[in-house]
């Protein structure tokens, strides 16, 4: 797997369990407070998308993840 393919993953699966953590129709409800977390998760997406600035990226680059093959 690449690091964009990761990013994905960790964004989508913040996005969907502080959904499951916040929402009031959700069985597994705990707190409002858990929708912060998504919406510090899709700040962060935006900030990622205009800045082209990724901590989680640089991160996993230091550990050896590879980066996706240009395809041209």
């Amino acid at each position: 797997m690449t690091v964009e393919r990761y990013i994905r993953i960790l964004a989508g699966t913040i996005v969907l369990v502080s959904l499951a953590l916040g929402a009031a129709a959700s069985p597994l409800y705990v707190s409002d407070w858990f929708l912060a977390i998504t919406a510090f998760a899709g700040l962060n997406l935006l900030q990622a998308g205009i800045t082209n600035f990724c901590l989680p990226a640089i991160v996993l680059k230091k550990l050896g993840v590879p980066e996706a093959a240009c395809k041209s």
